[in-house]
């Protein structure tokens, strides 16, 4: 099995729940008081509780599209990212860039969009028109 972990600060464990598992879907695994463990797609979250979340910095230029790094998030199948985008736009979760078609036409062609989770944290969530073109250049 080949899987990431990723530890990440969130403000609380009621609303990272709320927004990983209710809006998400995602399973919960183990937790504490202090932090909780998701399944993300096949892959391991850890969100840690901490008053100390760095503000957001709109330096990666994609597409002529300023977005949040550091993001995380993960590379779906189409029907898998339709799915979430439904999810996300059925409890009003705000698009950092809305949901579009990043080098129609071209290699990498892609599905892509950007919300924040409920502690600020930006994530990516891609589809791939054509799979084998992930780490095509």
């Amino acid at each position: 099995m080949n899987a990431f972990h990723y530890a990440f600060k969130v403000k609380d464990i009621a609303s990272t729940r709320q927004f990983y598992v209710e809006i998400l879907g995602c399973p919960e695994g183990r937790s504490t008081e202090h932090w909780i463990d998701f399944d993300f797609f096949g892959n391991q979250l850890s969100a840690h509780v901490s008053s100390n979340i760095p503000d957001l910095d709109y330096c990666g230029k994609v597409d002529g599209i300023s977005v949040p790094v550091p993001h995380f998030g993960c590379v779906l199948r189409h029907e898998q990212f339709v799915q979430v985008q439904e999810r996300l736009t059925a409890h009003n979760v705000n698009f950092v860039v809305k949901p579009y078609t990043r080098y129609e036409g071209k290699t990498g062609e892609q599905l892509t969009m950007f919300c924040l989770d409920y502690s600020g944290n930006p994530l990516e969530f891609k589809a791939f028109k054509h799979e084998e073109e992930m780490f095509a250049s």
